[in-house]
């Protein structure tokens, strides 16, 4: 088998992906962080759930030019192997067809019509995953509306039993005394554990508006620490998020002319940060991320590194921005996760708040390696290290 001249390879995988797929009329896909995802050009979205969102089982990179669809499993590493699993066709005919000599036997009005039905179920997946959003939000509004005042109930043990010792129980946590716990098993919902809750609100705060709840389940048992969800021997976490998260955050404390908030990811690291204050933090804000995804938005891919700590600004990927109010910005680390990682998203969140807030002072605390705030508050970090020590 005789192969044509090295340029020729060269040539079609100089041509840029997106020329690529519209060369091979291949619609529907949406660019996100340097990749087009979408339904795949060979299984389509048999199978997909439109609950889940819009299909994205396919993905080709913008830049490695590597292409998989994760349910078929069709994939390679560059423009070539793309035309060859879409059309089936040969090394030559790919090599051929890239290069302007060759075009696909497909009438033009067909290829319009495909183009069309492509957007129109696009249009109708992004309504189905809309109106699921809209319903997952009307859901956590409803359970706010019934939680109660969290000083009534077992929140306030529940923190002690985390060795968080404050004062009062902060004004937006608030408790459901008989809270089931849902999961979909099976493509069923199944109650796994009922029980008291500790419920936050996880707020917009352009609007002021509930956009989710972060739910606690709280063991009924003294000391009331968290509740071991355990089903069909299979052990849950005791937190869930329902409603949207994405760009919102917890405001557990903030005091009237605060310039300054603190950030850290879980509810419990947010109150240790706070119970562990320097002075200059006094008037500060206290507000919990939810998860480190939700601090940090997406982030952009850099060739050799992981984790490049850069943000990826497409408006297509919103991800929180403090308020205006907000002159200093200070996110705190939880040492019991990946430190590298959380360091990286950590900064990425912090640099993405700098570019949409001009002027703002941003810092990040570092954690303690394998250490959660709260054991940095209590001293359990001083009592291991020495331990260690002494060995």
């Amino acid at each position: 088998m005789s192969f044509p001249p090295d340029y020729r390879i060269e040539e079609a995988k100089q041509i840029p992906v997106r020329d690529v797929l519209e060369k091979l009329r291949i619609y529907g896909l949406s660019e996100r962080s340097g990749e087009f995802t979408g339904p795949c050009p060979a299984c389509g979205d048999t199978g997909h759930d439109p609950k889940k969102g819009p299909c994205n089982r396919f993905n080709v990179n913008k830049s490695s030019k590597k292409f998989l669809c994760r349910q078929c499993g069709i994939r390679g590493g560059d423009q070539i192997a793309l035309v060859r699993e879409v059309t089936q066709c040969s090394f030559n005919e790919a090599l051929t067809f890239l290069c302007g000599e060759l075009q696909l036997d497909i009438d033009p009005q067909e290829a319009e019509r495909r183009k069309r039905v492509a957007e129109e179920k696009t249009r109708r997946e992004q309504q189905r995953a809309n109106r699921w959003r809209q319903q997952r939000i009307d859901d956590a509004r409803l359970i706010m509306s019934r939680a109660i005042d969290g000083s009534r109930g077992v929140v306030g043990a529940y923190l002690r039993a985390r060795g968080l010792s404050l004062d009062e129980v902060p004004g937006p946590l608030k408790f459901l005394l008989d809270h089931p716990y849902v999961k979909k098993i099976g493509g069923e919902y199944v109650v796994l554990h009922r029980g008291p809750c500790m419920i936050a609100p996880i707020i917009d705060w352009q609007t002021g508006l509930v956009m989710a709840v972060h739910q606690t389940w709280v063991d009924i048992n003294p000391p009331h620490g968290k509740a071991q969800i355990v089903y069909q021997g299979e052990e849950y976490p005791s937190k869930l998020v329902c409603g949207s998260k994405q760009g919102n955050f917890i405001p557990l404390i903030t005091p009237e002319g605060a310039d300054t908030l603190v950030a850290s990811e879980g509810i419990e690291n947010t109150l240790a940060a706070y119970l562990g204050r320097t002075p200059d933090l006094e008037g500060a804000a206290f507000w919990a991320g939810v998860d480190l995804g939700n601090m940090s938005g997406k982030m952009l891919k850099v060739d050799g590194q992981k984790w490049s700590g850069l943000p990826d600004m497409n408006p297509d990927h919103p991800a929180f921005c403090p308020p205006p109010w907000v002159k200093r910005l200070i996110y705190v680390e939880d040492g019991d996760s990946n430190p590298k990682k959380t360091r990286a998203q950590m900064l990425c969140g912090l640099r993405r708040a700098q570019a949409l807030r001009p002027g703002l002072r941003a810092e990040l605390v570092p954690g303690i390696r394998g250490f959660d705030m709260t054991d940095v508050l209590n001293g359990q970090h001083k009592k291991e290290t020495k331990g260690q020590t002494d060995e």
